[in-house]
This record gives C-alpha cells, structure tokens and sequence, in this order.
C-alpha cells in the first residue's frame, strides 16, 4: 500500500476508469495520445487497453496517417458492448427504449398500458419487456439492466416508492416489477430522468432546471451535472408549487398548483389527448387552439420566470408539451421577460433536445452511468 493509503489494485481500478471515461468522450484516438493528454506512462495506457479490449469495452477502429513511423491505431470505446432497457410508466401507457452506452436509441415504443397496483400488470410489464428486445439478437449478459421512470417520490435506494399520487403504488418496491424482469432493475422519478437524459453528453452548462411539461408537470435541479434530490428525494416538484392562490383543484388536494395550469392535458384534451394535433391545429391558427394556448403561457411564463429567480440558470422546457415548442419560444420568452427584473431577452430559456421518449431514456441512462462508474 502506498503512503496515501491507496494499494495496487485501487490504483489500476483508478486508472481503468480514468482511461475508459476519457475514451467515452473522444473520438477514436491513439495509445500515446491517450497517454500524453492523461500524463500516463505508455506501458500502463497500453495494458489497461489491453484489458479492456479483452473485456471487449474498446475496438480497434482503423490506423492514423502515419508521421514518420508506424501507424497508430486508433482506439474507440464500444459502444455496442453493453445495452441498457428504459421504461416510462404511466398512469396509461408504457414507455420502452431500447439504448446502447452511447445513449443511442435503437427501438423505442409506445403503448397503452393502464397503471395497477397488481401481479398480474407486472408480470405484463415483464413479458413485453421480453418481447420487447426479442427481435435483437443481444447476448441476455449484455444487458445492463430495466431502468423504471415512474410519476412518484423514490427513496434514495432506487428501490422503493416513499409517496405516490398519479398512480397507486405508494410504498412499492422495485421486486413487484423485477419477479418478473429477468434483469437488475432500478427506479427513478420520471422528471430527473427526463432531465438526466437532457444533459447527457451535453457540456454547454453543468447547471439546469428541467421544466417537465407531461400530464403531470415535474422537473429536475442538475447542479455540476448531478441531479439534486433535496433532503426528502422531493426537489424539483415544480408542479406543486402556488401560482393561483386559491385557483384550480390540483390531483394532489390543494388549489392553484402549477400543475393546474401547465399540464400537457390542458392542450391535448381539446384533440382527444392527441398532443401533435393540438399543435397542428395551434400552427394554422385555429381559434380553439389559440385561446386555450394563450392562457396556458400565460401561467407558463409565470412558473419559469420563478425557476429563473430562485436557480438563476438555464431552465429548459420538456415533456410532451415542451417538445413541441420550438415554434414559440420565441412568444415564450418575450413574455418571461416581462416579469424578470433583471433581464429583457429570455435567453436562458430554451426547448429540450430529446423529443422522443425522453424519460425511458434518462431512466436507461442511470444504468450506464452506473456501469461507467465502476468500469
């Protein structure tokens, strides 16, 4: 053991993840470059290389124009060595996403599948979760694990439901879903995954509030790049915050909620719950549209421009609503500012990247991150 108590093997484990993380992030690049920007010795570059060649986490992906000498390969991590499954679970429908440790989606599906608190929807959710992966030939030790999005408070475990109101589950654990998963499961807030999935990969800023615009509204605090739980696993419950005193009924007892006001329902219940429509219909001017539109920004802006005040970062719009918005964020913006006292143009404001199945994929994604971790 050395003089600051870290023996061998701690320091080759150290060493593996420091040269696997920078190999994430990178393009294909060589042994000595590797080794020149980590201040590594080429023979400890080289045999953890090695090692993780033979675990099959990098490949060999061509050779460099040579300088003089020999061509250098060019080194990649894999990206298709490990898979991860996402689940979003809603009061009505199933959310599956099926991804590689790049973070690439390679199916993804939508289907109705009502909420109950029973034996027999669980044993469901693990036979489409079987027949969901069954057309890729993926070796079953390969995959990481399920990744379950769920609109509810989790303990710090990841295992266990603390409070739940969109759906029965409260008190659940994650051994309901996985008796019938063949694979390590964990849970995670819908909204934190959503917000997870966002700053992946994403090195503009380290500091956002996820504004996450579903039929329930909910949000996620990411603060050097982690996602900040609060003392209770309750932060960024956005949509229980006051913006009406005494306003509309919120699902959660009380009056006003943000949630009342800036659910995806409120747009998509003039279309048959059919979100594309309504901002279809938005788009040519229908008057319907256009009214129910207005007063929802209206208590829109009034919610961001408070996350602005208490977080002062970026705040970006997700969820079903918030894919959609593109179009508008200009109208959005202007009409935050008016309620900023410190700034005119709204900049900080700005739409989701991911539009598709976001919240199964942050929840997918928790499991790679893990994997990476202890590589």
């Amino acid at each position: 053991m050395n003089n600051n108590g870290v023996n061998s093997i701690e320091i080759k484990k150290i060493n593996r993840q420091t040269i696997y993380k920078f190999l994430y992030r990178h393009e294909p690049i060589s042994i000595q470059e590797i080794a020149y920007t980590l201040n590594m010795s080429l023979p400890t570059v080289t045999q953890n290389i090695k090692e993780l060649y033979e675990r099959g986490l990098v490949i060999k992906t061509g050779l460099f124009e040579s300088t003089g000498g020999r061509k250098a390969k060019a080194i990649s991590y894999n990206s298709t060595a490990r898979y991860a499954i996402g689940l979003d679970v809603t009061r009505n429908h199933i959310g599956a996403v099926l991804i590689d440790l790049s973070g690439k989606v390679i199916k993804n599906e939508r289907r109705q599948f009502p909420f109950i608190n029973s034996k027999e929807y669980f044993k469901g959710v693990g036979n489409y979760v079987q027949a969901f992966i069954e057309d890729y030939n993926i070796n079953t030790k390969d995959i990481l694990g399920v990744g379950i999005a769920l609109p509810a408070i989790i303990a710090p475990d990841r295992e266990t439901v603390s409070y739940a109101t969109v759906i029965d589950f409260k008190g659940g654990k994650v051994s309901a879903f996985s008796e019938y998963i063949p694979y390590p499961c964990v849970f995670s807030n819908d909204a934190n995954a959503a917000g997870f999935a966002e700053m992946w990969g994403d090195e503009t800023f380290e500091n956002v509030v996820y504004l996450s615009l579903n039929n329930s509204v909910g949000g996620s605090i990411i603060i050097k790049k982690n996602i900040y739980e609060g003392y209770n696993n309750r932060s960024g419950e956005f949509g229980h915050m006051t913006i009406v005193p005494n306003g509309r009924a919120c699902y959660c007892g009380k009056k006003g909620c943000v949630d009342a006001y800036c659910s995806a329902k409120l747009l998509s219940d003039s279309t048959n719950g059919n979100i594309a429509e309504f901002f279809r219909l938005l788009s040519i001017g229908n008057k319907e549209q256009k009214l129910i539109w207005e007063e929802y920004v209206s208590h829109l802006v009034i919610a961001v421009n408070n996350l602005r005040m208490l977080f002062d970062c970026n705040v970006i719009l997700g969820g079903y609503a918030g894919a959609y918005m593109d179009d508008y964020i200009g109208e959005i913006r202007e009409l935050a500012s008016k309620y900023n006292t410190f700034e005119v143009d709204g900049s900080y404001l700005r739409v989701c990247k991911y539009k598709l199945e976001t919240t199964a994929v942050g929840a997918a994604l928790i499991l790679v991150e893990d994997f990476i971790k202890n590589i």
